[in-house]
Formats: C-alpha cells, sequence, structure tokens
C-alpha cells in the first residue's frame, strides 16, 4: 500500500510466493512421509525446496530445517543448544537488544538454573566486543548474538564475537537471529562462524508461518529437538511438513537479490535526510547498518500518537517491533537515552518498492503533525 513503512514487521506475499504455495495446495499436496507416487513427489519437491533456501543463507541443504518462523527457530536454537551442553556449563552470554523470542528463552532458561549475561549496547546500540570478550566464562556453553537489530538497522559483530568464544571453547554453540539479515546483507554461517542461525519467510516476501533454523551438520549430533513425535526433517523437527509454505518460501528465497539493496540504503538516506532538514528537534538515533532499517525521534510527541496521526493519514510506521503489540521497546529502552527520546522513537523500513514519493508524504505528514500537535512538556 501507499504509505507503508513497515517492512522489518512483514513484507507482502510475492506474486511468484503465492503461485507456489496454490500450486502445491491444488495439486503436489501429497504428505512428504507417503510411500506411494504422490508422497514421494511431494518429498522430492520438498528436497528442492531445501537447496534453494540453503542457497539463499549460504549452507549446505541438510543443515536446513523448516520451522513455523523466526520465534520457533530461536526457541529452538536456544533451548536445543543450552540442554544438549548444560553438562559441560550453564553460562549462556545474549544481549539487551535482541527479539524478545529470544530474550524470553533466556529467561526461562534462567528459571531451570541457567546463568545468563544480557551484554548492554551503547547509545547507538553497537555492541562491544571487548565488553563479549569480558563475559565469557569457562562454564559458558551458548552465545546468542542477533545479526541485524530490528529496530535499530545495526549489525552487531558477530564474526568477531564467534572467533573469540570459539578460541576459548570450541565445543561452545554460537546462535545468531538472522531474520532482519537475509536477503538484505551478505551473510553465510560459514564466515559468521556460528553453528546455528534462524531466518523468517514473511520478512522476505514469503507468507506467514515458514521460516528455517541452519544447524551445522557437525553439531547435530549433540543438539537436542523442541518438538517431539514423527521422524519429519531428519528426525529433529517432527510434525507433517507445511510444504505450500515452504515451497512459497523458496520461491521467495530464489528472488533475493542483495543488488537491490543499495537503491534500497539510497532511498533511507534520502528520509533521513529530508527528516532532519523538515522537521525541526528531530533526533535520529540510528542510521542503520543494514540498508532497510533506520530509526529516529521526535522528543515531546509521543510515539504512538504519531503513529495514530500517521495511520489516520495512511502511513504505516512503527515504534518498535511488532512483536511489543503497543509496550514500550526494550531496544530503544536499552540505549539510554533521555525520556522524552524514548518516548518518541519511531523506526521506518524499507524495501526495493519503497519511492522517494512516498518518503515525501511522509515528511509531510510528520511536519504537518508536529506542527498541528501541542509538544509535550518535557
Amino acid at each position: 500500500m501507499p504509505g507503508y513503512f513497515d517492512y522489518a514487521a512483514t513484507t507482502p506475499v510475492r506474486d511468484s510466493a503465492a503461485r507456489a504455495a496454490m500450486e502445491v495446495m491444488t495439486g503436489n499436496f501429497g504428505n512428504p512421509s507417503a510411500g506411494y507416487s504422490l508422497g514421494r513427489d511431494a518429498a522430492a519437491a520438498l528436497k528442492g525446496w531445501r537447496a534453494d533456501v540453503a542457497d539463499a543463507v549460504g549452507c549446505r541443504p541438510e543443515e536446513i530445517f523448516f520451522t513455523s518462523g523466526g520465534t520457533e527457530g530461536d526457541n529452538w536454537a536456544l533451548f536445543g543448544a543450552a540442554r544438549a551442553m548444560e553438562r559441560q556449563g550453564r553460562h549462556i552470554i545474549t544481549t539487551a537488544i535482541e527479539h524478545a523470542a529470544v530474550l524470553e528463552s533466556a529467561r526461562q532458561l534462567e528459571r531451570e538454573g541457567f546463568s545468563v549475561t544480557y551484554l548492554q549496547p551503547d547509545r547507538e546500540g553497537r555492541i562491544s566486543v571487548q565488553d563479549f570478550a569480558g563475559a565469557l566464562r569457562e562454564d559458558t556453553v551458548l552465545v546468542s548474538m542477533m545479526l541485524v537489530n530490528n529496530e535499530l538497522g545495526t549489525i552487531l559483530p558477530v564474526a568477531d564475537c564467534a572467533g573469540l568464544a570459539k578460541e576459548k571453547n570450541p565445543d561452545l554453540i554460537f546462535h545468531t537471529d538472522a531474520v532482519q539479515a537475509l536477503g538484505h546483507v551478505p551473510m553465510s554461517p560459514g564466515k559468521l562462524g556460528v553453528d546455528l542461525l534462524t531466518v523468517s519467510g514473511h520478512k522476505i516476501g514469503a507468507p506467514k508461518g515458514v521460516g528455517a533454523l541452519y544447524v551445522k551438520k557437525e553439531r547435530q549430533n549433540r543438539f537436542r529437538p523442541l518438538l517431539f513425535g514423527g521422524g519429519q526433517e531428519d528426525g529433529h523437527r517432527p510434525g507433517t511438513e507445511a510444504t505450500a509454505q515452504a515451497a512459497a518460501f523458496a520461491a521467495a528465497c530464489r528472488e533475493c537479490d542483495l543488488q537491490k539493496m543499495e537503491d534500497v540504503a539510497a532511498v533511507k538516506e534520502y528520509a533521513l535526510n529530508r527528516l532532519q532538514e523538515e522537521i525541526p528537534g528531530l533526533v535520529i538515533i540510528s542510521r542503520g547498518d543494514a540498508p532497510h532499517i533506520c530509526s529516529f525521534s521526535l522528543p515531546g510527541y509521543p510515539s504512538q500518537m504519531v503513529m495514530n496521526d500517521l495511520d489516520s493519514r495512511g502511513f504505516c510506521v512503527a515504534n518498535g517491533s511488532a512483536c511489543h503489540k503497543g509496550k514500550p521497546s526494550h531496544v530503544f529502552a536499552a540505549l539510554g537515552l533521555p525520556g522524552p527520546v524514548t518516548q518518541g522513537a519511531l523506526r521506518l523500513s524499507f524495501s526495493p518498492e519503497t519511492s522517494r514519493e512516498e518518503v515525501d508524504g511522509l515528511v509531510s505528514a510528520l511536519k504537518e503533525i508536529t506542527e498541528q500537535r501541542l509538544r509535550v512538556p518535557q
């Protein structure tokens, strides 16, 4: 829709993905575990879709396990790794700006007796490699550090931290939530040095309800399942495979084009520059290292009020992750910004379809809102 600036929350389903899903739902609808030809055809197709996702992630097909999305992937990564490693140690490192799927899993593991260190970001949302090195302990067995922050667009030092962690303990398991990285920044598990990596389909034009977890081949015999049942996904993730969603995810992966991200980054910079030029008092929180996400604040104008005003004008923006459901963003809070800046924080996220004309419309709408609304005393 015109005025949509929340692609980090979800994206419209690509035509190719919708067609792929429909073809499976109405044609090749067999259960891949069935022993007759319709089932074998579905199994063969699933093998191909797995290879397409693996190609986009940068790994071997046998290292990709389909999930219901990013939340399941993050939960599986933390619980599967921690419970497999608990005899070697019970210390986990993560960051205070992870997605809730990681943070809530970490808190549950704390309730189960694990110790968790939450690394704090600086005011720009960056995590220090030195802080990470200082947090490593002899009993650290699991690290979970996202690759691209979903509210700031900052790229975290995953490769550097993974290298340090493996030097200290080669058996340590390193997980990265790469949900906002897939299709947006160059990446591969091998270059990052990670053992587990989470991706989600609806961030790149697939339907909601499908994702994948990369599990390094050498780790698979020491990684616990999250669910129990049949022997699907090579025995690691039971349940009849969601073949229509997998087909759509594969189609979306085939259309990922990092070259298009250069244009996305240019439009984002145009937006940030226009906002600074036209709206007095606006504060840039993060310009974002990733090409598609940035954040800013209108101190004195509560973000929910601004979101509502923009919505009435046909513009969709966010005041944090959609998973917060209106609750204050823990990411913006973790930056230690002044209260009015945190309270007025907004996120913009872009796609190759975002035009400069849409940006101009958004800037005009925000300028109008700030001129018509009374600033809340600070």
